[in-house]
């Protein structure tokens, strides 16, 4: 797998995946987003995400949630554990610049990454 590739093996496509981190899931959030996740049996972290059109209006701004937070995983993937990822954008998310939700992503991918402790 190269490291630049985000393929749809790094991707929770299922409703079945969804419904299964949302049951028993560590939660690292902010009041701007909150990225649940959940030991998975494979070699490697999954992403999942929900971007609510009742949290982010536009579909342009929706996009540019995904992307960054698509771009952010990727570049952190080999740092994570092998959980599946879901990250979930709250109605705030939108006013933050492109830097600033990269830089919070970047704290909760580190939280999340940490051993648990208990």
């Amino acid at each position: 797998m190269s490291k630049y590739a985000f393929s749809r093996e790094l991707r929770l496509l299922t409703p079945e995946h969804y419904k299964k981190v949302f049951q028993q899931a560590h939660r690292a959030g902010s009041p701007h987003l909150t990225i649940l996740a959940r030991p998975n049996n494979l070699d490697h972290p999954r992403l999942g995400l929900a971007v609510p059109k009742k949290q982010i209006k536009t579909a342009v701004g929706r996009n540019r949630f995904k992307r960054i937070a698509r771009e952010s995983f990727r570049l952190k993937q080999n740092d994570l554990p092998a959980s599946d990822f879901v990250v979930i954008a709250k109605k705030s998310a939108s006013e933050l610049s492109n830097e600033e939700l990269f830089k919070l992503l970047d704290k909760l991918w580190h939280r999340l990454s940490r051993p648990s402790r208990g």
